[in-house]
Formats: structure tokens, C-alpha cells, sequence
């Protein structure tokens, strides 16, 4: 397949889930994740009219960045060691992978340094899996309460990994676990205002993932090849 038939593809599998759950497709934002491959693909999947780009690894987004820069809307998803979130604040406007206060706090030092809102995601690991980072869900909410008035820190939704799952239905439980959790937060009013964002499924769960109220997915082998 082409990159313009992957395209096709996957744009027709998101507007059957949304129709699927009663959602507008305007609703699910697409996050191209461009981690496995070298500039010259990243650069044309955003000639094709993805400007969200996500990221893993400073290290290895540095020579897309420096030669795309503000063409392209930067997110981190990742695991972010504290030590790189120098090179990540004012890059990187959203974070998806924040679980710790000493990263958040890190975070919202930089970002007041540099003059610099970063929207963040709290990471929730809802499968319980041991190889996987994030919060044990019973600590999102004091953790909520601990960054929610960090300066320059926006927190604007909540993010988890799913397992690998040969049959994506198995996926469900974690996604409904993640936006119950949001909708948990909502109801103590954590915030000064409801946050929406959930930000789940990759490229071998993001149907169900839509279904359970995903507002953002990240796309990698189903949009890209790796070279």
C-alpha cells in the first residue's frame, strides 16, 4: 500500500468507530508517530496533512525537529527521564507521559524559565502491567491534586498504553478504565475545569480505543513503514 492508501485506510477505520459510538470524527485527533523513522518520511507524512507529530526519544527526534521545528506540532510520548526535560520544554508542547512529581515539577520549572505553557497528559498504567510506566490508577487522583497548580503546567487529559492484544477487543477493559478514571477526577473538580483528553491507542487497538472515548491516537506502523 501507498502511503496515500494507508491514509485512506486508516481515515475510513476512525469514522466507522466513531459512527460505531455515536461520535463525531472531529472529535478523535491523529498523532502521525514518526519515532521509528528518518526525516524524509516524517516530512512527507506532514505534506500529507498530519501536523501532529509524536515523539519518543529527544535523541532521536533532534535532526526531524531542527529541520521541521513550528511546521509541525511536537508531542512527547515517551518515557521522560527528568534529566531530559531540558531538551523537551519549549520543543515539545504536549507531554503525554508525566507519572511522577519530580518530573512534573521539573517540567513546570523549565517552562517558567523559558516563558512556556506545556500540556500535559498523567500516565496511568490501567493494565497493572510491570513493564509498562504510569500511575497505579488508586494514585491519580493525589497525584492530580499534587500538579494541579504547577505553573506553566496545563494538565488537559490522561493517557495509558494498552497490551498487546491479538484480538483488539481484549484492549476495552484498559480504555474504559482510562476514561472512568477521567471521569472520576471530574467529578471530585480536581481541576478549575473538567479535563477531556484521553490520549489512547496505537496502531493495533485504536478502533476500540475511539469506541471507549479516545480524543487523541497515536499512529505509527499502520500510517508509517520503518526503513
Amino acid at each position: 500500500m501507498t502511503l496515500t492508501d494507508r491514509i485512506a485506510d486508516v481515515e475510513r477505520r476512525i469514522e466507522a468507530a466513531c459512527a460505531r459510538s455515536g461520535r463525531s470524527r472531529e472529535e478523535v485527533q491523529v498523532v502521525a508517530v514518526t519515532k521509528y523513522v528518518s526525516l524524509d518520511p516524517t516530512q512527507e507524512i506532514l505534506q500529507a496533512g498530519f501536523r501532529h507529530l509524536g515523539e519518543n526519544r529527544w535523541q532521536d527526534a533532534r535532526e526531524k525537529w531542527e529541520a521541521i521545528q513550528e511546521e509541525a506540532i511536537w508531542h512527547f510520548i515517551g518515557h521522560l527521564q527528568t534529566n531530559k526535560v531540558k531538551d523537551v520544554v519549549g520543543r515539545f508542547p504536549y507531554i503525554h507521559s508525566v507519572d511522577r512529581l519530580s518530573l512534573a515539577q521539573e517540567i513546570s520549572r523549565k517552562a517558567v524559565e523559558r516563558g512556556v505553557t506545556v500540556n500535559v497528559y498523567l500516565q496511568v498504567n490501567v493494565s497493572g502491567e510491570e513493564s509498562k510506566y504510569g500511575l497505579a490508577p488508586e494514585k491519580l487522583l493525589p497525584f492530580a491534586r499534587d500538579v494541579r497548580e504547577l505553573p506553566g503546567l496545563a494538565v488537559i487529559g490522561l493517557m495509558t498504553m494498552a497490551p498487546y492484544e491479538a484480538e483488539p477487543e481484549e484492549t476495552r477493559p484498559v480504555f474504559r478504565g482510562l476514561r472512568e478514571l477521567r471521569n472520576e477526577l471530574n467529578r471530585a473538580a480536581v481541576f478549575s475545569e473538567p479535563i477531556t483528553g484521553l490520549s489512547m491507542g496505537m496502531s493495533n487497538d485504536f478502533e476500540v480505543a475511539i469506541e471507549e472515548g479516545a480524543t487523541l491516537v497515536r499512529l505509527g506502523s499502520v500510517l508509517l513503514r520503518s526503513e
